[in-house]
């Protein structure tokens, strides 16, 4: 069995970098086919929505295309419990062998699963299969920079002009793992798509986050978005303070568009856990310290682009080890999903990983709207650790 189970893995990433950018999942899995005998195997993305999971079918043959690709809801199901867990699953197929599914993830972002069956299962096949569903999560990333094979494969419904611009503007992993910090953010759009962005950079000393929300709906708002995702990226990547980051977005919007945005802008020292704060015209963050959740009062300042003079200032707030910041957009608070208490659930989910976190709280404006959304809800979870160990937090009191 040993021998068989050989991990492979300089194997296997040669030979994904090898194949074309759309069949290196298809690697990996004729790969593990050879190392098991396992049959079965296959690759599921979480949705964009994230209440599904899209089975990626495997490349035809000769030039044919893939078949039609496999939806299976997510809420209940075994993948759902992996994606929670970061854990392999394992189930009794009878003489058919054991169903393994392992989660593929990368720096905490939860892609999806690896599933498939084998004949017989030891330790050394779950930490080969493991560590292929790791490895396949590198490949996942690394390759879709140059395919829309794996953006096809999350989306299960139409796209909008204004939701595939308002898609574009959001970083590729909603989710961020580090020794100092845990992050995981989430936005819900409406039908009719209303600006909400959120952003975030890991620099080397500092983490740089901004959630924000443009005037109006449809395209109109996501162009607004545009810009000021763009002025805010640029003057970020030229190294300017917060400030003039803020500054950069405003001017974009008064010189390119007429509408507004609100907004909040974060840099945290990754060292102190020192954070500066421009308000622009947002709603306050939520800070649960201890058993507390309040909200952190902070002086607002006008929205980007407003037609008069504004002056954006910076705040100050330090974030101690446990501590956690919870920045949302007015959809998650206002018309129908005012009904939701955010201190009491954020002080529920206390003990959870903040992707869960992040699911509770979109779940539960869905629940409250009790259809499509007037709003788009976006939510941006901050567990600050403190950590100096150089380990990161891969679950609500763990290291890895």
């Amino acid at each position: 069995m040993a021998e068989a189970v050989g991990l492979g893995l300089d194997e296997v990433l040669g030979a994904a970098e090898d194949a074309a950018p759309g069949e290196s999942v298809d690697v990996v899995a004729l790969n593990l086919e050879k190392r098991f005998s396992a049959t079965e195997v296959s690759f599921l993305f979480v949705d964009v929505v994230g209440q599904e999971v899209v089975r990626l079918p495997r490349a035809g043959q000769a030039g044919q295309p893939r078949g039609r690709a496999d939806r299976i809801d997510l809420v209940g199901s075994v993948y759902d419990r992996v994606m929670r867990s970061q854990h392999l699953d394992e189930e009794d197929e009878g003489e058919g062998g054991r169903r393994l599914v392992a989660p593929v993830t990368n720096r905490g972002d939860c892609i999806g699963v690896l599933e498939m069956v084998v004949p017989c299962v030891d330790d050394a096949v779950r930490d080969a299969v493991e560590q292929a569903a790791h490895a396949l999560a590198y490949i996942v990333v690394t390759d879709r920079r140059f395919t829309d094979l794996y953006h096809w494969g999350r989306r299960t419904t139409e796209v909008s002009l204004a939701a595939e611009i308002q898609h574009q503007l959001l970083p590729s992993a909603s989710c961020c793992e580090a020794a100092q910090f845990t992050l995981a953010c989430g936005l819900a759009p409406a039908d009719d798509i209303g600006g909400d962005t959120y952003d975030y950079a890991l620099d080397q000393n500092l983490l740089h986050l901004s959630i924000t929300d443009a005037m109006g709906h449809d395209t109109d708002s996501a162009l607004l978005a545009t810009l000021t995702v763009n002025a805010l990226r640029g003057a970020r990547r030229a190294g300017r303070s917060i400030v003039e980051q803020a500054y950069a977005a405003h001017h974009a919007l008064t010189g390119h568009a007429r509408g507004m945005t609100t907004g909040q802008l974060l840099r945290v020292r990754l060292d102190t856990g020192d954070c500066e704060i421009v308000n622009a015209g947002h709603p306050w963050p939520l800070r649960l310290c201890g058993t507390r959740v309040e909200e952190a009062a902070l002086k607002v300042n006008m929205p980007f682009g407003v037609p008069a003079p504004v002056t954006y200032e910076v705040q100050r707030l330090r974030l101690e080890p446990g501590d956690r910041l919870v920045l949302t957009t007015d959809g998650m608070r206002e018309r129908a999903a005012a009904a939701v208490d955010l201190p009491a659930l954020v002080h529920a989910t206390s003990d959870e990983h903040p992707r869960e976190v992040v699911r509770a709280l979109v779940a539960a404006v869905h629940e409250a709207c009790g259809g499509p959304l007037p709003d788009d809800a976006t939510v941006l979870v901050l567990d600050w650790h403190g950590s100096r160990t150089g380990q990161r937090r891969t679950s609500a009191g763990s290291n890895t």
